[in-house]
């Protein structure tokens, strides 16, 4: 090949356009793994032996060429992690119990190049302060159905529910893709973005990153 394909592990719409920011060349494979949480799992254990599953997984069928990329993305309240609701009642329940204080989401990535094994996984825990919303608020979100499909009933860039206010960190890790740590990841394997992922991802997402610089020059922050 004439120079290194990517394969993105998810069939998530949005790790999809984060990761097209970069400009790097990739294509999709989506795959499935259990996520069930062990006992006493803690989570960023949890999110990173999921992204690494989910690149083994895609692996077992791909090009031998290729490096997997892989992530999970954990919304955790007080220790606990919050999933997918079931159903309205327990999106309700959710958004009512993140309301007016701070959260954490944990994104796990794992990058695995196929050629010898080689494994680079990097994690990103972001505080995430919600709006005091009202149960209006929480109705209407419920309503336009945004929510069903998200661990944690709530998409940070969901701009007619607006969950999150003065967030100081990674809002692309919150979204299920950290581009920085990826990027820092993927130049252990000499690849590097085709764009300046920075300017990137600050503008596609309307946000002006406090963490970006230190996170790209090597620092243990998100």
């Amino acid at each position: 090949m004439s120079k290194p394909l990517l394969v993105l592990a998810s069939n998530s719409p949005r790790r999809r356009e984060l990761l097209a920011l970069g400009g790097w060349t990739f294509h999709v494979r989506p795959t499935e793994v259990d996520e069930s949480l062990h006992p006493g799992e803690a989570p960023g254990n949890y999110v990173l032996r999921l992204a690494e599953s989910k690149a083994r997984a895609c692996a077992a069928s791909a090009h031998p060429d290729l490096i997997i990329l892989a992530a999970d993305t954990a919304v955790v309240d007080a220790d606990e992690v919050l999933g997918k609701p079931r159903d309205e009642s327990e999106a309700a329940g959710m958004l009512d119990r993140l309301r007016g204080h701070i959260h954490q989401v944990y994104t796990g990535i794992a990058a695995l190049r196929l050629s010898d094994g080689m494994l680079v996984t990097a994690l990103c825990v972001t505080d995430v302060p919600m709006r005091n919303y009202d149960d209006g608020a929480i109705e209407a979100y419920i309503a336009s159905g945004d929510p069903l499909d998200k661990a944690g009933a709530y998409a940070i860039q969901h701009h007619g529910f607006h969950p999150v206010e003065s967030l100081a960190g990674c809002y692309a890790s919150v979204m299920g893709l950290p581009l920085c740590h990826l990027t820092r990841s993927l130049r252990k394997f000499d690849i590097v973005p085709a764009t300046d992922i920075a300017v990137e991802c600050q503008s596609a997402l309307e946000y002006a990153c406090p963490i970006f610089a230190g996170v790209l020059h090597g620092d243990m922050l998100g």
